[in-house]
């Protein structure tokens, strides 16, 4: 363009030399910002290459975040961390839709209890994707609205946007950068007179762990 330019200058007013210089600086300065532009998007798929290879060592272990947990049946294990100042905590469930399920009192506490997926009717909850609250209250005042983490098994890794998604089981899906806890599976069957019995059992859902 800067060639084309000095070749079909007017002779009796020829282009500015200063002009002319600053216009070749500011073509440089493009070009090497498109060379730039290139050899990071060539790093960043790199860099996404080995962090894809780094993630898929993580399928089949149990990712610890806010992510909605499937419940198959089994119980799955509630970490509270309530407010130091709450008198009362409860246990909001919510299903896959968001829709609160179940509210149910727990002891002010941070250890861990165990959400059995029965109703206070004593009917089982269906598999699904559940997601949990901690609500601390103080005087009848809530204080504290906490989503609870828990842990699911990885199935799967992929890049979307630049980032590497973990895809839990039943499909619920949760950034590497939002999982606080990696472990292996723990396999370890969960004693049912925890969570099974008479009607007293069946009028709480969960239950602290022995």
């Amino acid at each position: 363009m800067l060639t084309a330019q000095a070749k079909y200058q007017d002779p009796l007013e020829p282009i500015d030399s200063s002009e002319y210089a600053a216009q070749l600086a500011q073509f440089s300065m493009v070009e090497q910002q498109v060379l730039s532009n290139d050899l990071l998007t060539a790093l960043t798929a790199q860099l996404g290459s080995g962090n894809m290879a780094q993630m898929a060592g993580w399928i089949g272990m149990e990712a610890l975040s806010t992510a909605p947990a499937f419940f198959d049946g089994s119980p799955i294990t509630i970490n509270p961390n309530p407010a130091a100042i709450s008198d009362e905590v409860f246990l909001v469930v919510y299903d896959e839709t968001g829709t609160e399920v179940q509210r149910t009192s727990i002891p002010v506490s941070a250890d861990p209890v165990e959400w059995a997926g029965v109703s206070d009717d004593g009917t089982p909850f269906p598999e699904g994707l559940y997601s949990f609250e901690i609500e601390s209250r103080a005087d009848g005042e809530v204080v504290l609205t906490d989503p609870v983490e828990t842990y699911g098994r990885i199935t799967e890794a992929r890049m979307q946007d630049g980032q590497t998604v973990l895809i839990l089981e039943g499909g619920a899906g949760v950034l590497a950068s939002g999982v606080s806890g990696i472990r292996e599976p723990s396999g370890a069957a969960i004693p049912s007179s925890s969570n099974t019995g008479g009607s007293s059992a069946g009028s709480s859902a969960t239950n602290r762990r022995g």
